[in-house]
């Protein structure tokens, strides 16, 4: 029943958008967790008896052993299929036989011949239905494997060591699961052929000889030296690929940190070495793609010419061993070489090329599977001790992948990670030497706060059961009641893509809440109070740490050593930036014009795109002439065979013979003519294509650049990302091969009709309904298909974002022991994707065996059309329809889905234009440049700024006026967004600010971007190393010497450290410098501040997450280094700058207070002052203590203007404030 039952789905999909809970569930055989364990079992089985022998395990042995069986009977399918393309070709000989001896009163011959023109028909039916069927059950076991090894991947991911991570990256473990393991998908189709190709071809040989003779083995001949070239043609393919493969996963990971570093990137204004960096990767990648493309478009010329030379070559040695030829002979031979000639050329190259391509795939994720796993230390009690769960540690030495790092006590120095000693009590750092032993259930709470996709609520429960009154209390130990109460939808709201609901604070309280949740025997808790404010920070420690978890051991790394006893913790939460994850837009219905032309014209001029079309249509006229002319020269030799004329020349009797040379000669030129249009069409489509996608990735670049920071607020970088690597992916390979496909395959049809129509006109009136039914059904199609589609890619995606946020929460998920939970996740993720992937393979079979059903209907028509008319037709006319009429089948389907798949692909060009026209900031260099030294002195004026992130946002900053003199060090101080942050975001122009802002005299809004940002060193809240050496890192325009570089490391004490890599300055730093801790990378962004000798610093919360020691460091460096400098630091620890010279006080985006510290201080109603109450008593006291101090030490200038001469109106600032 040719997949009736899929027609309710269609019906739903014509009239409605298909959503997921649309598709059917997915069959218990074909589920993820049961595929992907039986063939665990298998591989873990070979590991062991690999290893019993000595020798490395096999992935591809198992893969064999779990799959062969079912996959063995499906080529019977393709047996039967094979063996009715070789008979057709005979009953069509037998028809067209009829013609040539063609009798009006032999009825018998007319019965015989009705009885080949139904074997005709029946043979294209019959190959109708089991083409599909069989494509359909090879999709499913491709399927299978696919999910199987998903399944395996993940598991391996959770449980690879810390040693294996540093092997590998979350880049190359998500493009096993893109890439590789869709491999599987593609050799399943091709395989059998292997077997089935060469008895074909033998088959076909054999009724050639008894066709035509001898003369078939020059073309067989001509056959087998296409088979190793196309061949050839794949190995070089595949060559290409992987190099191209190569440069693509580079490209990818430097825009991955362009994303998601472009706070940064911005502010030190950076863009030109990245994108330098980008070009010249996508350079090399494109002329890799131009290169494969070029080899592709050879491949499929000659894939087209192939059978045109065979049938050149086969009757040109028929016909010099001087034989006449015939109609039916020369069709024969046609369509027997078309029925061979795809699978010897096409189809058992590709089960080659794919076969060679899987197993290096395999080989990837053997090498992954192989990869070192954490050694799994049992933390629970064994039954008989029943005492206190406990830590203990003596002389333990570990090593991150071989650094030598002593750790003798809980209070590690600077350059030691804390977090480390945690590692290793939670088994994730072996260790060498020295005693670890832990009794008791661990729980964790990381420093860098981990919350993966999901509600809040499932967040803190983690797979707990939930008990109204413990949740409750957790929530409010935790400070999330407030919290809870101004989300939209509670603890049920969506946390999206990496947290983004949530701020930095919130986060740190979820994560610590889960920590608390579970309930366990002993608490780790990595700086959990760092995120957090000091009022939040203090009911944390007394509610939660000192309260609920009172009786429990716990181990709390924090950098506040000196505030613990007073158990304080002085730090100011980020601003919130409200943005919701919003839905990637499934963008809906057709594709325009438009779009196509763009495209078009992305790649090249008008002029060239009107010189391919004619070449298109050159081609395809020389393709039909030829078997035309074949047609016609068998037609004038049946008159002479017929009337056998005899003239009489100088008394002896000649018979008359055609003109050997025009014939042939004339033929010649054709088939030249052919070879040479055809090439050419499709060198010239390729080129044209992927200049095209280069142009367009060059514009997405540079509009990304330079598009406002907001525009990443609120896209997600996953979806950024896809469009570079998704999207370009496929207008860079597979796009320009299914477009130059689909031309050739559309013109190929209309020729095809067209020689119909010219033998039989009649033909015409019954192509009319078929053309509307046709339409009808590929509009219906489509839209059901173009929605299954999009629920394959929606569906895949989580697939994707589990793995990755997985990766990234590995210690949490571990510490929990949630690993079965999250494969159970990943599980009904894969499962989801099968459903719609299962779907996309059935109504693409629904579709093609529909339209399989019209060819046939279609060759029917033509067959049964020729003997209705057979009065009027000539044998060689019969011929040339028929035989083009049977290559519809096939054909004819594959144009059509090559159409949709175009269209279907035309969305990523959609995507991509869509982000080529971004709105771009303001340009980075304007006609007013500054002066070359400015700004010499650092004044900067804020004349009435009012600042918001977008136009219809919130106003952050009200109409502010303020001044910072040169040389002064102002801190900002204030509450949770108070607009700390945004002050630096207007200074900087990450969005426009409304008002003036002068530095020195100079109107920041009218000199461009880059000349502004360069003059203005910051260190920015998160540091962001970069991957690359040490030297790009500090220099990326390579603009001072080694020396310059050495002192500056010196100054921040990181000259040690960089003596220690194993290159020095050029080591290449992993993946976004994660072998540096936190305070390190700080440091890193001090330094290039120091290189910058910038007349201005801003200093961004630089200071969370960071031990006293390094801290004490960067003030340090501040008061020497940047003594002449203005210096505004964003404040949350008040120790820091309580010496100011001044504080500014900000309170809901307007100014609160800006004065001396000790001045402000007075003030008991003062914000400032509740500010240094809420520390505690000791602290509060000290504070006081050093603001006097700091007060009494000042000489003070004359307070009228700081000493600057400037405009008068600043003068009248200085009275106003």
């Amino acid at each position: 029943s040719a997949a009736a039952w899929l027609n309710p789905l269609f019906r739903i999909g014509y009239k409605r958008r298909l959503e997921e809970d649309d598709m059917y569930k997915v069959l218990p055989e074909d589920g993820s967790e049961r595929l992907g364990e039986e063939l665990q079992s298998l591989w873990d089985h070979e590991v062991q008896k690999a290893a019993k022998d000595l020798r490395p395990p096999k992935l591809a042995k198992v893969l064999i052993k779990c799959y062969w069986k079912p996959y063995a009977v499906l080529g019977i399918f393709t047996l039967i299929e094979e063996v009715i393309k070789v008979i057709q070709p005979v009953f069509l000989g037998k028809l067209i036989q009829y013609f040539e001896k063609y009798d009006p009163d032999n009825m018998d011959a007319l019965y015989e011949a009705f009885g080949y023109a139904a074997g005709v028909c029946l043979s294209t039916l019959i190959l109708a239905v089991t083409h599909h069927l069989y494509f359909f059950h090879v999709q499913r076991t491709g399927m299978k494997m696919r999910v199987a090894m998903c399944h395996m991947i993940y598991k391996k991911a959770l449980c690879l060591s810390s040693a294996a991570m540093g092997k590998t990256t979350t880049g190359q473990i998500v493009n096993l699961l893109s890439n590789d393991v869709n491999k599987f998908d593609e050799v399943t189709i091709f395989l059998h052929f292997l077997w089935v190709g060469p008895l074909q071809a033998a088959a076909v040989l054999g009724l050639l000889w008894v066709e035509i003779g001898p003369s078939c083995l020059a073309g067989m001949a001509v056959l087998v030296i296409l088979m190793p070239t196309q061949t050839m043609f794949g190995r070089l393919f595949s060559k290409f690929r992987s190099k191209t493969a190569a440069l693509t996963d580079n490209r990818i990971r430097t825009m991955n940190e362009v994303v998601s570093g472009i706070r940064i990137i911005k502010m030190y204004a950076w863009e030109k070495p990245f994108s330098a960096l980008v070009n010249e990767v996508r350079r090399k990648e494109i002329s890799k793609i131009m290169s494969s493309s070029y080899l592709r478009g050879l491949n499929m010329a000659s894939f087209f010419a192939a059978s045109k030379i065979i049938v050149f070559i086969t009757f040109t040695v028929y016909v010099l061993l001087g034989n006449t030829i015939s109609a039916s002979r020369v069709f024969v031979t046609v369509s027997l070489y078309s029925a061979v000639r795809l699978t010897v050329t096409l189809f058992f190259p590709s089960a080659v090329e794919k076969l060679s391509e899987t197993r290096i795939s395999v080989r990837r994720i053997k090498t992954f599977l192989l990869l070192d796993e954490i050694v799994k230390s049992n933390h629970g009690f064994l039954q008989e001790e029943k005492q206190e769960p406990s830590v203990e540690i003596q002389d333990l030495i570990c090593y991150w992948d071989k650094v030598n790092v002593q750790l003798l006590s809980p209070v590690p120095p600077s350059h030691f990670p804390q977090s480390s000693l945690l590692s290793s009590i939670l088994g994730e750092l072996p260790h060498d030497k020295g005693v670890l032993k832990v009794k008791g259930q661990l729980t964790y709470a990381s420093q860098q706060p981990w919350v993966f996709p999901g509600t809040i609520r499932s967040n803190i429960l983690f797979g707990k059961e939930l008990h109204p009154q413990k949740y409750e209390k957790v929530l409010r130990a935790c400070a999330l009641k407030r919290d809870m109460e101004l989300l939209p939808d509670g603890d049920l709201t969506l946390i999206g893509d990496r947290g983004a609901t949530l701020s930095g604070g919130q986060k740190a309280r979820v994560n610590l809440a889960r920590a608390v949740y579970q309930d366990a025997d002993i608490y780790l808790l990595d700086d959990p109070l760092s995120a957090v404010d000091a009022e939040v920070g203090r009911h944390l420690f007394e509610q939660c740490i000192c309260g609920i978890l009172k009786n429990k051991p716990r181990i709390l790394v924090t950098h506040q050593l000196q505030y613990l006893q007073a158990a304080n913790q002085i730090l100011v939460l980020k601003e919130v930036t409200h943005a919701l994850p919003f839905e990637e837009s499934r963008s809906e219905g057709t594709i325009g014009v438009g779009l196509y032309v763009k495209y078009l014209k992305a790649g090249a001029n008008i002029l060239v795109l009107i010189g391919v079309v004619l070449l298109q249509f050159l081609a395809q006229a020389a393709y039909i002439l030829q078997d035309w002319w074949l047609a016609y020269w068998a037609g004038e030799q049946e008159k002479l065979n017929v009337n056998g004329t005899v003239t009489v020349q100088n008394g002896v009797n000649v018979t008359e013979e055609l003109s050997l040379d025009l014939y042939l000669g004339i033929y010649a030129g054709l088939t030249g003519a052919t070879l040479i249009f055809g090439f050419a069409r499709s060198l010239l489509m390729f080129n044209v294509l992927v200049k095209a996608a280069q142009s367009l990735h060059n514009r997405m670049f540079n509009s990304i650049l330079r598009t406002p920071v907001r525009f990443f607020d609120i896209n997600p970088i996953g979806r950024v990302l896809n469009r570079f690597s998704k999207d370009i992916g496929q207008l860079d390979a597979a796009l320009p091969w299914t477009f130059v496909d689909f031309i050739q395959i559309f013109l190929q049809i209309i020729g095809v009709v067209a020689v119909a129509a010219s033998v039989i006109p009649w033909i015409l009136i019954p192509l009319v309904p078929l053309v509307i039914v046709f339409l009808f059904l590929r509009r219906y199609f489509l839209q059901t298909s173009r929605d299954v589609k999009r629920l394959e890619s929606t569906t895949r995606s989580p697939v994707f974002s589990h793995l990755s946020s997985s990766l990234q929460g590995l210690w949490t998920i571990r510490a929990f022991r949630a690993e079965e939970r999250f494969q159970n996740t990943f599980d009904t993720y894969q499962d989801l994707h099968s459903e719609s992937w299962f779907l996309f393979l059935v109504t693409s079979r629904w579709f093609a065996v529909r339209l399989d059903g019209m060819c046939a209907v279609f060759v029917t028509i033509t067959a049964f059309g020729c003997l209705l008319l057979r009065d009027q037709v000539e044998a060689g006319s019969v011929g040339l329809a028929l035989s083009y009429a049977v290559t519809l089948m096939g054909m004819f389907q594959w144009g059509v889905r090559q159409s949709a798949e175009v269209e279907n692909m035309m969305t990523s060009v959609e995507r991509v234009v869509e982000y080529t026209e971004l709105e771009s900031e303001a340009p980075w260099e304007t006609q007013k440049r500054p002066p070359p030294e400015w700004p010499s002195q650092g004044l900067i004026t804020f004349d009435r700024v009012s600042f918001s992130y977008s136009s219809d946002g919130p106003v952050v900053l009200k109409d502010m006026k303020a001044m910072f003199r040169p040389k002064e060090k102002v801190g900002i101080v204030g509450r949770t967004g108070a607009g700390k942050s945004s002050l630096v975001s207007a200074l900087f122009r990450l969005a426009e600010p409304e008002g003036r802002i002068y530095i020195d005299g100079v109107l920041t809004s009218e000199i461009g971007l880059h000349d502004l940002r360069q003059k203005m060193s910051i260190i920015p809240q998160d540091p962001v190393l970069f991957t690359g050496t040490m030297r790009k890192n500090l220099d990326p325009f390579s603009q001072h010497t080694d020396e310059d570089l050495w002192n500056a490391l010196q100054e921040v004490q990181l000259k040690s450290v960089v003596e220690e890599l194993p290159n020095k300055m050029e080591t290449v730093l992993a993946e976004s410098g994660s072998n540096f801790s936190v305070g390190q990378r700080q440091l890193v962004c001090l330094a290039r501040a120091v290189l910058r000798k910038n007349r201005i610093l801003i200093i961004d919360e630089a200071t969370a997450n960071v031990d006293p020691r390094t801290d004490e460091l960067i003030q340090k460096t501040i008061r020497d280094k940047f003594r002449e400098c203005t210096v505004l630091t964003i404040a949350h620890r008040l120790n820091t700058i309580i010496d100011s010279d001044r504080i500014l006080v900000l309170d809901a985006g307007q100014i609160h207070a800006y004065d001396e510290p000790h001045t402000l201080l007075q003030n008991h109603d003062g914000i400032f002052f509740k500010m240094v109450q809420q520390t505690g008593r000791q602290e509060a006291v000290a504070l006081l203590q050093s603001a006097k101090q700091a007060y009494n030490s000042r000489s003070r200038p004359s307070t009228t203007n700081g000493g600057v001469g400037a405009d008068g109106n600043l003068v009248i600032f200085e009275t106003a404030l």
